[in-house]
C-alpha cells in the first residue's frame, strides 16, 4: 500500500504564487495532481510520468502552473504562478494511474486546501 502526503495549500491573493508538494512511501509510475470545489467533480490538473516527459497540463493552468518530479524522494511539486480566484480548490495528489484520468489513479492523498482571494 502506498501512502500519499501533500503539503503546501495556503490562502493567497490573486497573482500570487504557491508550490505544493507530495511524497509518497514507494514508487509508482504516473504521479498527479487533481483538484475540485465542492459540488463539481474532481479535475485533473497535471501530471507527470517517471521519465519526466509528456507533463499533460489542464487548460485552464498551461503558462502558470508547473509539474516537476524527484524520483529519488518519489516526490511531485506543483508550482503555481499567477494564481486567480477559480484555482481555488482542494488539491490532491493522487500516484499509480495514467496521466489526467483520476478513474485510474489507486493512491490519494487527503488533499491541501488552496484558496485564491480577489
Amino acid at each position: 500500500q502506498v501512502q500519499v502526503m501533500e503539503s503546501g495549500g495556503a490562502s493567497v491573493e490573486t497573482g500570487g504564487s504557491l508550490r505544493l508538494s507530495c511524497e509518497t512511501t514507494g514508487y509508482t509510475v504516473w504521479m498527479a495532481w487533481f483538484r475540485q470545489v465542492p459540488g463539481k467533480e474532481r479535475e485533473g490538473v497535471a501530471a507527470i510520468p517517471p521519465n519526466l516527459t509528456p507533463t499533460p497540463y489542464a487548460d485552464a493552468v498551461k503558462g502558470r502552473f508547473t509539474i516537476s518530479r524527484d524520483n529519488v524522494k518519489n516526490a511531485i511539486y506543483l508550482q503555481m504562478n499567477n494564481l486567480r480566484p477559480d484555482d481555488t480548490a482542494m488539491y490532491y495528489c493522487a500516484a499509480g494511474g495514467y496521466q489526467l484520468q483520476p478513474a485510474g489513479y489507486p493512491y490519494w492523498g487527503q488533499g491541501t486546501q488552496v484558496t485564491v482571494s480577489s
